[in-house]
């Protein structure tokens, strides 16, 4: 049996998407963005195989002519049952351009419902100036017309949104579907795993699901990692190596910064300063539109600021997937170590920068679990809508966990919390380093404001010292709830 997990509320929408076809006799289009690795291929084509109707699937090819692109749909479109299906045979040399090749489609659509996916969309923008034209006078004139489902997909998540921006010709044409990574419950079911493990996996992993089929079902994650040390060409390792070559396929400036953060170096002054060239740092006036850029379009990096009642500095930037961020400083040195057929080396690596690189690695999730919490109305805090961390310019006192009301300047302070994510319990000297850096807290108030523990292996303080203790089981309990 084919590997394939989850995914029931995005098949859900597909097929409500269809019925809407079928019950309309008229088109509907979507257009479906993901980064690399995240399962949207796979799903698209779960989708078809279970709406079993007559379909057309066709994935571009990076790098090819549109000449080779129309050549490839039509071959692709002539061997699909969608022409099994259709009013006519697609004919054959045809040699004309994007306005040709929709033509000869929508003369092969059949009268009763069918699917057409165009897969990797920006690939086919960025050969011919005039898909997007092509494409919308398509729909408007012939496709729209007809009961046929239209489904775009792109993992070049700025080219996708602009798709159908409204300056766009295809907006206002199609819904929009984000797909993202695997969520650690359904991590955890895909590998027969709970608890920690689970979320181990989740972490190394990314919820990627190219990743996730090469893990034996109830393999603990130690034991996995231990075993992919002696293959270089593990998806562990291959797929965040293709993700980089892909975004950036020369070593330049945003390279740099990447791999800059992939290791460790998260202020905007050290990320200047070790992403540098031989002329020195990276001045403040290239460096902040990069760093947008690279947050806000390519969604490569994520950045998270102080939480707190007043406005706080400075931000920290950290590898949005946390696949690739486990790649850059631990996976890759790993890697190399195979190639060179040093497995116990690679394995050396691991045992020594594990509990550390898990340690911050955990932080995100363990935030987006109680916020998630926080809006289900789960918490002691009902109204909690936001947790982050705090710390200040000097990051001395640092605060794991702050629940308010708002981010990121916050009217109201819930809570403050620490993470500990290694095998020793969370005991009195923690408490008391929560208690002092809590106070710091712009707008923590001790006597309406509580305080969290979320640790990996249990606390020993008195349950009246604090007002939440979490483990693992609670963390992955935010997503199963659903």
């Amino acid at each position: 049996m084919s590997f394939f997990v989850g995914r029931h509320t995005e098949l859900r929408l597909l097929h409500k998407r269809l019925d809407r076809v079928i019950a309309s006799r008229t088109g509907s289009a979507i257009a479906i963005r993901g980064r690399r690795q995240v399962g949207k291929s796979r799903l698209v084509q779960e989708f078809c195989d279970l709406a079993d109707i007559p379909y057309l699937y066709f994935a571009a090819t990076k790098g090819a002519s549109a000449v080779e692109s129309v050549t490839a749909l039509l071959a692709e479109l002539a061997d699909s049952s969608l022409a099994a299906a259709g009013r006519a045979l697609p004919p054959v040399g045809v040699t004309g351009g994007w306005p040709d090749a929709f033509r000869v489609l929508d003369s092969t659509l059949p009268e009763t419902p069918s699917i057409v996916v165009l897969d990797e969309v920006p690939w086919l923008a960025e050969q011919d100036r005039v898909f997007d034209g092509a494409l919308q006078t398509a729909w408007d004139r012939l496709w729209s017309q007809r009961p046929v489902l239209l489904v775009l997909l792109g993992s070049d998540l700025h080219m996708m949104e602009r798709l159908t921006a409204y300056d766009r010709p295809f907006y206002g044409r199609a819904d929009n579907l984000v797909l993202g990574p695997l969520n650690p419950a359904e991590t955890g079911r895909a590998l027969g795993l709970d608890g920690a493990d689970a979320i181990d996996a989740h972490l190394v992993t990314g919820g990627l699901p190219g990743i996730l089929r090469s893990w034996p079902s109830g393999m603990p994650p130690a034991e996995f990692l231990r075993r992919e040390c002696e293959d270089p060409a593990a998806p562990l390792f291959g797929v965040p190596e293709s993700s980089m070559l892909a975004e950036f396929p020369d070593p330049d400036q945003a390279h740099r910064v990447v791999e800059s953060i992939g290791g460790d170096n998260r202020t905007h002054a050290n990320i200047a300063a070790t992403a540098g060239s031989t002329q020195g740092k990276i001045p403040s006036g290239t460096l902040s539109p990069l760093l947008r850029r690279l947050t806000e379009e390519k969604r490569v990096l994520a950045v998270d600021h102080p939480l707190s009642t007043t406005p706080g500095k400075p931000g920290l930037y950290r590898v949005a997937d946390s696949n690739l961020r486990f790649y850059l400083p631990i996976g890759r040195s790993i890697q190399d170590q195979a190639r060179r057929g040093r497995p116990h080396i690679g394995a050396r690596v691991l045992d020594r920068q594990w509990t550390s690189w898990r340690g911050r690695a955990v932080e995100p999730l363990i935030r987006e679990a109680l916020e998630l919490a926080g809006q289900a109305g789960d918490l002691p805090w009902p109204d909690t809508g936001s947790v982050g961390g705090w710390w200040n310019r000097q990051h001395n006192p640092e605060v794991d966990l702050v629940g308010a009301d708002r981010s990121p300047v916050a009217t109201r302070i819930d809570f403050a919390g620490s993470i500990k994510w290694i095998t020793s319990r969370f005991d009195r000297h923690d408490l008391e380093a929560l208690r002092h850096a809590a106070g710091h807290v712009p707008g923590y108030d001790d006597r309406r404001s509580g305080l969290v523990v979320v640790s990996l292996s249990g606390a020993d303080i008195s349950v009246d010292d604090v007002d939440l203790v979490w483990g693992p089981d609670d963390i992955m309990g935010c997503w199963t709830a659903g």
